[in-house]
């Protein structure tokens, strides 16, 4: 199976106007993130996906660039664009503000494409993590595929209610849900045809497409916390990682 990775990069961003080529460590924020793609043994390629010349230039210079264009909804139809004029049989959907995303969860994701038709991986959520809406969390049946993913806390432990949140994580393994997408081709492609989903409207969380539209989604379990650039505030946190390295 020949799998590719793509990186969906865009240049305007109400938070952080042109993050990817934020400078960390002397290198634009979206070549930490390529670099890391290329570490995964599963990518035959890497691949930035952008609507901007700015970025295009610049990924350019350390891997291949694709145009697309600006009015894309989303990461995953931008995402699509490019897998219809490559000749690839999956597409692995790297988040562009990663810059310390483990191979190793990449090499996961795609290797769940092997029976499965898309992918994704969890982590085992932290005590800060259990009530904020902007960590997702997933649960999952006994095959790996997720059931569910959700802003909230779930499942509700109905015997551990009443405990502090380290309690309820004693009693229960929740997971969250790390932004890596693997997909077949065909399937990547047949989803973006679905229109939005109640479910997906209601969460903002465009995975629950795949689901309520009966596409299981094998969720891989790894030991890994992603390290986001969200604000520029994040770019001295980062650099600090690095040198520990």
């Amino acid at each position: 199976m020949k799998i590719i990775g793509i990186i969906p990069a865009r240049y305007a961003s109400t938070r952080f106007p042109g993050k990817p080529l934020t400078l960390i460590a002397g290198k634009p924020l979206v070549q930490h993130v390529v670099e890391r793609c290329q570490g995964a043994r599963a990518l035959s390629e890497t691949i930035v996906a952008t609507d901007d010349t700015r970025i295009w230039e610049v990924a350019q210079n350390f891997c291949r660039a694709e145009m697309t264009s600006a009015d894309h909804p989303s990461g995953t139809d931008r995402l699509a664009e490019v897998v219809r004029r490559c000749n690839c049989d999956a597409a692995v959907n790297i988040q562009g503000d990663e810059p310390l995303i483990d191979p190793f969860v990449i090499d996961a994701v795609a290797g769940a494409l092997a029976e499965h038709e898309m992918s994704t991986a969890a982590a085992p959520l932290r005590e800060a993590e259990y009530d904020d809406p902007n960590v997702v969390k997933v649960v999952v049946n006994s095959r790996g595929e997720a059931l569910y993913f959700s802003r909230r806390a779930i499942p509700y432990v109905r015997d551990a209610a009443s405990r502090s949140i380290a309690g309820q994580l004693a009693a229960f393994p929740f997971l969250k849900h790390i932004g890596i997408y693997g997909y077949r081709r065909e399937t990547l492609l047949r989803l973006v045809g679905f229109p939005v989903s109640p479910l997906e409207q209601a969460e903002k969380l465009e995975q629950l497409r795949a689901l309520e539209n009966g596409i299981p989604i094998a969720v891989a379990r790894v030991a890994y916390d992603s390290v986001g650039v969200d604000v520029p505030a994040d770019v001295k946190r980062v650099e600090a990682l690095l040198a520990k390295r």
